[in-house]
């Protein structure tokens, strides 16, 4: 009994002597105007990305408050016209810990800061290939997915459905731009092609006309398999729906969509996120929320694995063939050790359910399925992670 009480005390003593590990994080939030839309139906919460942020957090806090560790996420708004950069500045000067939303090109600039260099930023508002590829730098990790994750992953169903009479039309706006280039790189890497494609530059109010001018738009592609919207901004999309010349499937930013998160996806456990998520913050959540989550989670997760917050430490960690993330997709989620991008599926949902999730079966890799969608390594420039 004596030699029990000795080890057991040794134990405690073990336990009582373990240091308290703390992380501190920001979140910084660059406000951009975007251009009007025909519809505000619907509006993008004030509080995207920041809620996903915190509901990782308190999943953080909730594991150590077992492991005696502590998590603390500090939100910061950049409105529009103010200087992001002096504040990543600030941010980063107290903490090596940055979750983004911002535009590409003001991520590689905070990236490129002094005081950026070993700190562990992450990128959750951006799908620009160009950050995972030719502009990559060591610091700066995605979790959200890249434009050609979700392009990719549309291709597959395209080839799996055998619809290769494609075509496509297309918005005006930066982000529509990006979208259908970032869709003909995917079409060319399945083998497809668009047999058409228009520009989308209507002034008119398609809530009123929609049923007469669509029709006539649409005449000229003819007979084909499925269409392509480019409308990231969710413009004029929802009106070609149901309008169309021909009565064909709809895909691409409406109808047929792949996504990072929805609602919809109610398997792996996503349940429960969702309806954390929504006791919350009082509304569904959103991709970029997802991607903000799960920021935070990786954070959460490589420390709880290290039991330390040193950056170095926990970069190599992440980046290393022990991290896993649990991210209800169904299968574990890692890094990417050439680009800092997080493996993920990716789902193939409309409003009502959802209907696959990408890589489809057949789809497959010779050294992990999750590489079949986006940039894979051969293919990339990227030399930061070297």
């Amino acid at each position: 009994m004596h030699r029990w009480m000795t080890v057991l005390c040794a134990m405690c003593c073990a336990v009582t002597a373990t240091a308290e590990v703390t992380l501190n994080a920001n979140y910084l939030h660059v406000e951009v105007a975007l251009p009007p839309t025909l519809s505000n139906l619907d509006p993008v919460p004030e509080d995207i990305g920041l809620a996903g942020a915190l509901t990782g957090l308190k999943d953080n806090q909730t594991t150590g408050r077992f492991l005696d560790q502590k998590y603390d996420l500090a939100e910061t708004y950049v409105p529009e016209g103010d200087d992001p950069i002096a504040m990543a500045k600030e941010l980063l000067s107290a903490s090596p810990y940055l979750i983004l939303s911002a535009p590409a090109t003001v991520q590689t600039v905070i990236a490129d800061l002094p005081e950026a260099q070993g700190a562990l930023i992450f990128n959750t508002s951006a799908g620009d290939l160009s950050l995972r590829d030719a502009d990559c730098r060591a610091n700066l990790f995605h979790t959200l997915p890249s434009d050609a994750m979700r392009t990719d992953a549309l291709a597959q169903v395209f080839v799996q459905k055998r619809w290769t009479d494609l075509v496509m039309i297309t918005g005006t706006h930066p982000q529509d731009v990006t979208y259908a280039q970032s869709m003909r790189r995917s079409l060319t890497k399945f083998g497809l092609a668009l047999s058409g494609e228009k520009e989308w530059a209507f002034d008119a109010d398609m809530r009123r006309n929609a049923a007469q001018e669509v029709p006539l738009f649409t005449q000229d592609f003819g007979d084909y398999d499925a269409m392509i919207l480019a409308d990231e901004l969710h413009d004029f999309g929802r009106y070609v729906l149901y309008n169309t010349w021909e009565a064909r499937p709809v895909t691409g930013s409406e109808g047929l969509s792949a996504v990072t998160w929805s609602p919809v996806i109610e398997q792996w456990g996503a349940a429960q996120l969702q309806s954390r998520f929504e006791k919350a913050h009082e509304r569904p959540m959103k991709s970029q929320d997802y991607a903000a989550w799960a920021a935070m989670r990786t954070l959460g997760e490589a420390v709880t694995r290290t039991n330390t917050v040193d950056p170095t430490t926990l970069r190599d960690y992440i980046l290393s063939d022990a991290f896993e993330l649990a991210g209800f997709k169904g299968r574990p989620l890692t890094y990417r050790a050439w680009n800092g991008q997080l493996r993920q599926p990716i789902a193939i949902v409309h409003p009502r359910a959802l209907v696959a999730q990408a890589p489809l079966d057949g789809f497959l890799h010779q050294v992990n399925e999750l590489d079949s969608l986006g940039l894979d390594q051969p293919e990339s420039t990227c030399e930061a992670f070297q």
